[in-house]
């Protein structure tokens, strides 16, 4: 198995594909396993940078369009839809190839990854915290028990906030401690770890932000909303499509919308950096020097 990882907006979608065609060209199949919460979404394409069907270089994709709006996006339920996929793909002879920048996703794939059980009455008292005290009080009490999880987390998705804080109630353990410093591969596995200087990288989110407003991000939220994209727990909160809504709706203009879009895509990206840093072995490229991923596409395929 080989999988891709790296903060948005790095090109791990293009590399994917490239891997793909280069094991073609050696006579073994590669399939595609997306890794992004958000890609699971059906109907949610431009906010995420979904490839289109007909980018995929025939490619086959599994785990896109999976979900509705209304649905919330389990990392549990991904993880056993994940591993069926990629068993079912190993079974047939091919190559799986990872690909996403969800860490928690990625890791509950490739890694010896178990999830601690859940407490209805604890979350919902947790839930009932967030409610009340908002999800910045819920990240200060995290980042007091558990700061490495905080700080992957952020200050503002009250769910998997109020996951982290059931986890530490039920096991007395950080949700961090679920994925040790060294972790033991499910499946014999090489990562491949795209990454660029943040001087490069964040003017690079900035025009990717642009370029999906001015794509009809708004208009894609506005075809979704008889979907139930209010209703969703998950999707509505999404980076991109909480902003677009909130233009939708005149809570904001165009231009605070697309400066908060793009300053959490910003933040999102430094915890995505930080949470891939812990893969022990990964082989790291520069999606922007030609060299370097061909050296870590050699790297993986030999």
């Amino acid at each position: 198995m080989i999988a891709v990882v790296g903060a948005t907006g790095t090109g791990k979608s293009e590399l994917s594909l490239d891997l793909a065609e280069q094991l073609t060209a050696r006579g073994r199949r590669a399939e595609i396993v997306n890794a992004d919460a958000m890609q699971l979404y059906r109907g949610m394409d431009i906010g995420t940078a979904k490839l289109a069907p007909a980018e995929r270089r025939g490619v086959p994709h599994h785990l896109l369009d999976v979900l509705a709006v209304t649905d919330d996006a389990s990392v549990a339920a991904y993880q056993r839809e994940a591993r069926a996929a990629v068993d079912d793909i190993l079974s047939r002879g091919a190559v799986p190839i990872l690909v996403g920048g969800s860490g928690l996703y990625v890791s509950s794939v490739i890694y010896d990854f178990r999830f601690p059980a859940r407490d209805e009455r604890v979350r919902a008292r947790l839930e009932a915290d967030a409610e009340t005290g908002g999800a910045r009080a819920l990240y200060e009490r995290l980042k007091a028990i558990d700061p490495v999880a905080a700080a992957s987390i952020g200050q503002f998705n009250a769910r998997r906030l109020v996951r982290a804080l059931e986890v530490v109630e039920l096991t007395g353990e950080p949700l961090s401690g679920t994925l040790p410093d060294e972790p033991v591969l499910r499946h014999p596995a090489t990562i491949i770890r795209l990454g660029m200087t943040r001087e490069v990288l964040v003017p690079r989110l900035d025009a990717r932000v642009e370029r999906m407003w001015a794509a009809g991000l708004v208009d894609e939220v506005a075809a979704l909303l008889p979907a139930g994209l209010r209703e969703g727990t998950t999707a509505a909160r999404a980076i991109g499509y909480a902003q677009a809504l909130a233009v939708f709706d005149g809570r904001q203009s165009r231009a605070e919308a697309i400066a908060e879009a793009q300053a959490l895509t910003r933040r999102y990206a430094r915890r995505q950096v930080s949470w891939f840093k812990r893969y022990p072995n990964a082989i790291d490229a520069d999606p922007l020097q030609a060299d370097s991923v061909q050296a870590a596409i050699r790297a993986a395929l030999d």
